[in-house]
């Protein structure tokens, strides 16, 4: 599996409080959405192919870099899902397949007046962070191996080490499951240019209609070290996802849990 050849996109405002620590929830205040705890949109964050700063793959497993210029820059700790894509005749989409997940740090810059939220997504190579290791998805619903796995995010600074994400149930994700998928594919045929949020159909063409999208379904909500602190040089982030019937969070590796550890360059 080569991810440089799959469109990175994720969902903002996937799960309670989030875009309200973050500072966000202004740029979709004229974003209208079907239910209160809807997400609020999707956003690009590698275009395949592309001629912009997206075009630039910015995933990386071992280290962070932080933009060249002052930033404020924090983790969101996420769950990346590899889907399938299905496209009808007419290049809309047709169905989405779920196929494997793991852990994923889809590291944002706080930048005022930024008029798109991929302006504050990928500012060049290792500016996002991905595990190496993948857990297949029996069932994309409620049954399946998901249903059991928490999230949780540590920040280790100076040699002490810090919750940085409330640790969260997988179910409590706002839209999950079928809703998440129905609401997916319904997104990347409608969404169109729009305040924060761009026009999904056409970020599909320009990618030669992927087979394949990397979708990271939304940040937790931060604990209180997470909610004020921003990242700097020598910082070691660690993204956990673990079974909460057998395994404790904490950055200890186990047979099945998932830990994304990184250092801040």
């Amino acid at each position: 599996m080569n991810l440089e050849d799959i469109i990175g996109l994720g969902v903002a405002g996937n799960f309670a409080h989030h875009l309200e620590q973050a500072g966000e929830l202004k740029d979709f205040e004229n974003v209208v959405t079907l239910e209160p705890d809807a997400p609020k949109g999707i956003f690009p964050f590698y275009v395949p192919c592309g001629d912009t700063f997206l075009g630039v793959y910015p995933i990386g497993t071992g280290n962070l870099f932080l933009p060249r210029y002052e930033a404020n820059a924090q983790v969101e700790p996420e769950i990346v899902i590899l889907f399938d894509i299905f496209y009808n005749e007419d290049r809309t989409v047709a169905d989405l397949a779920a196929r494997k997940f793991t852990v994923f740090n889809d590291c944002t810059i706080r930048k005022e007046g930024a008029k798109k939220i991929s302006e504050k997504k990928n500012w060049g190579l290792c500016s996002k962070g991905i595990a190496e290791k993948w857990i297949e998805i029996d069932q994309f619903k409620k049954g399946g191996v998901m249903d059991h796995y928490h999230l949780c995010s540590f920040l280790k600074r100076d040699g002490v080490l810090h919750s940085y994400g409330v640790d969260a149930p997988l179910l409590g994700y706002s839209y999950f499951y079928g809703k998440l998928k129905l609401w997916l594919v319904d997104k990347l045929n409608t969404q169109k240019d729009f305040g924060p949020l761009e026009d999904m159909a056409m970020l599909l063409k320009k990618s030669g209609y992927p087979i394949q999208a990397l979708v990271s379904i939304g940040a937790t909500a931060y604990a209180e070290f997470g909610e004020k602190n921003y990242l700097k040089p020598d910082d070691e982030i660690f993204i956990i996802a673990y079974d909460k019937r057998t395994q404790t969070g904490d950055i200890q590796p186990s047979k099945s849990k998932i830990i994304l550890h990184q250092k801040v360059q």
